[in-house]
């Protein structure tokens, strides 16, 4: 089936809608500073059973990793995605989703092969990276005496 350009371009619009990129900005704003306004509860309420600032703010990572975990493993976390966006790539969350959905994905496949194998495919390049910058930014401070 040969298309002219004029009949490509009109299946190409119909094809593709609209974006609405208002809203999503919106969605994105209000579902992240939500994560983040948790995130702060979360830290307040440490603090005020007892932890110090230092230590509740670990606690508030080890919460949101696992909250968000949880959420994927039952699906929330996807669904909210999809209508908040880029909202819901807050770094900690957005990470423990990137390797609880894979996981989730392939466990059919088994442990290794499977689960273990299949974590880190999204998750693993921003490892690798990050810890490549880190210990070049490390290696640069040291040679240059700017630590």
């Amino acid at each position: 089936m040969k298309l002219t350009d004029k009949e490509y371009q009109s299946l190409y619009e119909k094809a593709s809608p609209n974006s609405k990129w208002g809203q999503n900005c919106l969605w994105a704003f209000f579902v992240g500073g939500a994560i983040c306004a948790v995130g702060q509860m979360l830290c307040n309420l440490y603090v005020m059973l007892g932890e110090d600032l230092s230590d509740a703010r670990t606690w508030v990572s080890l919460s949101l990793v696992l909250f968000s975990a949880l959420l994927t493993a039952f699906q929330v976390y996807d669904n909210l995605a999809k209508h908040a966006g880029a909202g819901t790539l807050v770094p900690i969350t957005g990470f423990a989703n990137s390797i609880v959905s894979p996981a989730i994905e392939f466990k059919s496949e088994g442990f290794v092969t499977g689960m273990g194998a299949k974590m880190f495919v999204i998750a693993g390049p921003v490892l690798v990276y990050g810890t490549v910058a880190s210990a070049v930014y490390g290696l640069i401070l040291v040679l240059f005496h700017l630590y």
